[in-house]
């Protein structure tokens, strides 16, 4: 498994890693797309050489931002993807508008490495209408009040925002706590492996069970 839990196989290309992600919703005996729907963390910076993003492992060759823009569009015609985070490198604000401008109705485009956490960052991607929602990390601005000001701004935007772990993390659960408190229905804590990844989805149920009937669920 991955830093977070997640099951990394072998596989060919990225269309034959959602096959296999529908597959096994299917044998679960949920549907996809009314049950339970994609979300992809492109993290396209880790991939973004020399001024174009390189599909190095799929032999897909490069793309530019226009290129990259028609490949997510025909991957979330394809699949029940509701969710893209970073799918631009972090410093191509204007590929972020294009297909926040693009799939953004129907889409949640999601910046972490473009804002990290950070309200000056998060200001300019509203002027620029870069994205409709944040990746919110508690230990990467630095502080509860500084991150909840970020979470304020993502609020008065109309943007949605997600409490998230850090690739290298503890077994604290704090995170979990959070974001109940900022009521902004989601969170990424990673794959159902790993203790330090667990211990906050057993925090949530325990949350739930604290909370009874007046427990509010994802918006």
């Amino acid at each position: 498994v991955g830093d977070e839990g997640g099951f990394a196989p072998n596989l060919k290309s990225n269309e034959e890693a959602c096959e296999v992600i529908l597959e096994a919703i299917q044998a679960a005996g949920f549907e996809s797309g009314k049950d339970i729907s994609l979300a992809m963390d492109a993290a396209a910076s880790s991939f973004y050489k020399n001024g174009s993003y390189d599909f190095f492992k799929s032999g897909q060759g490069t793309k530019n931002s226009t290129e990259m823009l028609g490949f997510y569009s025909s991957m979330a015609e394809k699949y029940p993807i509701v969710s893209i985070e970073d799918p631009m490198d972090e410093h191509d604000w204007d590929g972020f508008a294009a297909i926040t401008k693009k799939l953004g109705k129907k889409v949640q485009i999601v910046g972490d490495d473009l804002f990290v956490t950070n309200t000056d960052f998060v200001k300019k991607g509203v002027q620029k209408n870069a994205a409709n929602a944040v990746l919110i990390k508690l230990n990467q601005i630095g502080t509860v009040s500084e991150t909840v000001a970020t979470i304020q701004l993502c609020q008065k935007a109309g943007w949605n925002y997600i409490i998230s772990h850090r690739s290298g993390e503890t077994e604290d659960t704090f995170m979990a706590d959070f974001a109940v408190a900022m009521a902004g229905g989601q969170i990424k804590t990673g794959s159902a492996s790993r203790s330090e990844r667990i211990a906050k989805y057993n925090r949530l149920l325990e949350i739930e069970a604290e909370l009874g009937k007046s427990a509010i669920f994802g918006n």
